[in-house]
């Protein structure tokens, strides 16, 4: 064996002799052929190996199999695996299935070093080393030991590298016998620490991976469960990120707000210098803090103190925008309170409504009242924000303290103040004071001036001055803005008492409609040339508390509540319903408000459908006024609603436009003459001439026209006199709400 053994060190040093390195070496051989055998013995390494690296499998399982496939290629031998500790300087056992216990505690802590054996000098100079002679070659002198122990003749090592190209390990082939490497077997242990060096390198990949995939999990548990709101967003500004606070705090859930730009969550109430400010002062530091208000889901308002971040990538450019925020409506819920408890504006300082009523409550003698409300501040609001707005109000105010003198000065809403005077104070005078002043002077907020004008209304006496005053001022605001209007008894309480009737109505009329209490009636109109009633208009009924009360006491309240669409839904319905049982022709009446919602020709074709009436028994009364309008919209809804079948009719004409040439246009199938055209036909002569006209207008036009409120005989002869084809009125028919067409 020692012979053998000084053979095989005798050819290793000559070939170290003959000039060529470890390097050149695996150089020279891996420019031998290899067969094919081989390559494909090579292929299947790198199939095996490669396929266990996709399929996920423990990196340590995959390093297991390389050495065993490569311990087939050299029988008697066994394969190792070592890696390098940065931190101690030392190499321990990573693979070896092959070696028992006892060797990977022999191999464990191996210093790098010229003499460290195979492995250790590989690493050390980081290039392959082929040493054929344990137990002769100087290379192994540290490790003899090891090499009589375990009987290790030969050891070629080859370095694992990392992706600088330095030495991290080493992958070897130990064998039991003195051998020399072929080319082949060169070519497995490169190939084979390449292979080490990929499965290192995505190991450490994945384990950076999970590390930050556990780091980036704890961050966003922190994050989704902070006490505070947080948005992120990409570089456009676009949210791609919010915590459970955001979604408790404003009512968004993620889905709600994912890709939309923070605007949309947007007051209205700061201005546009506020939010330039903002974004320059975030561009030049990165950063920005302070108070903003939004706006919730539900459209109330958010008090934020906000803090916001910008995040950067290595190049310096936006990456993400970071907003973390608290919700401090609470606080300022609180602080209003504790103002308003103390009867104090939380703005400008000045007593409130409640502190003027209680003060107004405790006076016994005559004084005086002067409400101001600011003009137009709304548009100041829309233009220039909340904040700019706030800033106004209180330049405002301290410029009434001194243009008021003697005077408590109170704040009673948003734009409106209140001057409250101990004695009996001519008040068209302070007026006309206030009003100069405004007028020859600007307010000057933020660099900007402003003209601020007033509308005023005041009273004087005893009692009830805040009523009197506040009626006073919407005298004043329907005169016109800047007006100023002294309460008086005689003429505003008339217009007290048709607010009251407003009320009255109102609410009687959300009651019918909760309580099914409208009920359609039936009017029937004569046909002149048959003397047959086989056409009926549908009219409206309230019937609540054991009355019955007609249109002309409700409607008005209607219209000033937006409540006229649902009636005409509701008759719409209810005449449908009852005509689906005649085979009459009848009429309904329509009105602007149900032209502007739109919902006219689909509805009126799903209850057509639904009560199978035809569109041609429906006559559609519309008031001259609304096909006058110019309305575009309006026309073309109408226009169409003809197309589909169902007739139209111009009501009361010849109240309003007398438009001929619009009616021609819409090619309306009937014209109602107004009622106080009709009524005193008999007898006046201004309203004969006029229907005569309209008579003779529209029977060259051939369109048939029907004569409103026919109350007598009298009234009849002079309408079949005139040639009007239709009669409708007391004489003939009385609403009713069945019909009876007997």
């Amino acid at each position: 064996m020692a012979s053998d053994s000084g053979v095989q060190t005798q050819h290793f040093s000559d070939s170290s002799a003959s000039g060529h390195s470890a390097d050149q070496s695996v150089s020279s051989a891996n420019n031998v052929p290899v067969t094919t055998d081989q390559q494909e013995q090579i292929l299947e390494i790198q199939q095996t190996i490669f396929g266990m690296v996709a399929q996920n499998s423990p990196y340590t399982e995959v390093l297991d199999r390389l050495c065993q496939m490569a311990e087939k290629l050299l029988p008697n031998s066994v394969a190792s695996i070592m890696l390098l500790n940065k931190d101690t300087g030392n190499m321990n056992v990573l693979s070896a299935p092959s070696v028992p216990t006892e060797g990977h505690q022999a191999l464990n802590g191996l210093v790098p070093s010229p003499k460290a054996g195979s492995c250790g000098t590989a690493v050390y100079h980081n290039k392959a080393v082929y040493v054929t002679d344990t137990y002769t070659d100087e290379r192994w002198s540290q490790m003899r030991d090891i090499a009589y122990d375990f009987n290790l003749c030969s050891c070629w090592s080859v370095p694992v590298k990392d992706s600088e190209g330095q030495a991290i390990g080493s992958f070897a082939l130990s064998s039991f016998e003195h051998r020399e490497p072929s080319a082949f077997h060169k070519r497995v242990m490169g190939i084979s620490s390449d292979i080490v060096s990929i499965v290192l390198s995505r190991q450490k990949q994945i384990s950076a991976y999970k590390k930050q995939k556990k780091r980036l999990q704890l961050l966003g548990i922190a994050i989704e469960n902070a006490s505070e709101g947080m948005v992120i967003t990409d570089a456009d500004n676009r949210i791609v990120e919010v915590n459970r606070y955001f979604e408790q705090a404003t009512g968004y859930c993620f889905d709600d707000v994912e890709g939309k730009n923070p605007s949309h969550f947007s007051s209205g109430l700061q201005d546009k210098n506020f939010y330039q400010r903002m974004w320059q002062e975030l561009s030049s530091q990165d950063t920005w803090s302070g108070e903003i208000v939004n706006r919730r889901k539900d459209g109330s308002l958010l008090h934020q103190w906000l803090s916001l971040s910008i995040i950067r990538n290595a190049d310096g450019k936006i990456q993400n925008y970071v907003a973390v925020f608290n919700d401090l409506s609470e606080l300022k819920r609180e602080r209003d309170k504790r103002l308003r408890s103390l009867g104090l504006d939380s703005l400008t300082g000045l007593p409130n409504k409640s502190a003027l009523q209680e003060a107004l409550s405790g006076c016994d003698k005559k004084c005086s009242l002067l409400v101001l409300n600011v003009n137009n501040f709304s548009l100041i609001n829309s233009a220039y924000g909340l904040d700019f707005a706030d800033r106004l109000l209180v330049a405002i105010t301290v410029q009434l303290k001194v243009l008021l003198p003697g005077a408590q000065l109170y704040r009673l809403n948003a734009d409106e103040f209140a001057a409250h005077y101990l004695s009996d104070v001519a008040l068209d005078e302070t007026f006309k004071r206030v009003r100069q002043y405004f007028f020859l002077n600007q307010i000057k907020v933020d660099d900007l001036s402003f003209n601020i004008s007033f509308t005023f209304g005041g009273a004087n006496g005893c009692s009830d001055l805040m009523r009197k005053s506040l009626l006073a001022i919407k005298q004043a605001k329907l005169a016109g803005r800047g007006r100023f209007h002294l309460y008086s008894h005689e003429s505003d309480e008339v217009e007290q008492n048709q607010r009251l009737e407003y009320m009255h109505w109102n609410a009687l009329l959300y009651r019918a409609l909760n309580e099914n209490c409208l009920v359609p009636y039936f009017q029937g109109i004569r046909d002149n040339h048959s003397g047959k009633i086989r056409h009926y208009e549908t009219l409206i009924r309230m019937h609540i508390d054991d009355k019955v009360y007609g249109p002309f006491q409700f409607l008005n309240a209607a219209k000033l509540s937006g409540l006229l669409p649902a009636l005409t839904r509701l008759m719409i319905d209810r005449s449908f319903e009852v005509m689906s049982r005649h085979d009459c022709t009848f009429s309904i009446n329509i009105t602007e408000d149900d032209l502007s919602q739109q919902f006219l020709i689909d509805y009126l074709g799903k209850k057509s459908a639904q009560y199978g009436i035809e569109p041609n028994r429906v006559t559609l009364e519309i008031l001259e006024g609304v096909s006058s309008s110019g309305k575009d919209n309006n026309v073309d809804q109408l226009t169409e609603l003809k197309q589909l079948g169902y007739k139209l009719a111009i009501d009361d004409f010849g109240t309003e436009y007398s438009n001929f040439e619009r009616i021609l246009e819409l090619d309306v199938d009937s014209i109602k003459i107004d009622a106080k055209y009709i009524k005193n036909i008999d007898r006046d002569k201004t309203s004969y001439e006029i229907a005569r006209a309209i008579v003779f207008f529209a029977q060259n036009a051939g369109i048939p026209v029907v004569a409103e409120f026919v109350h007598s005989e009298a009234v009849q002869e002079v309408v079949e006199s005139l040639g009007i084809n239709y009669s409708q009125g007391y004489l003939f028919s009385e609403p009713q709400c069945s019909i009876n067409t007997d």
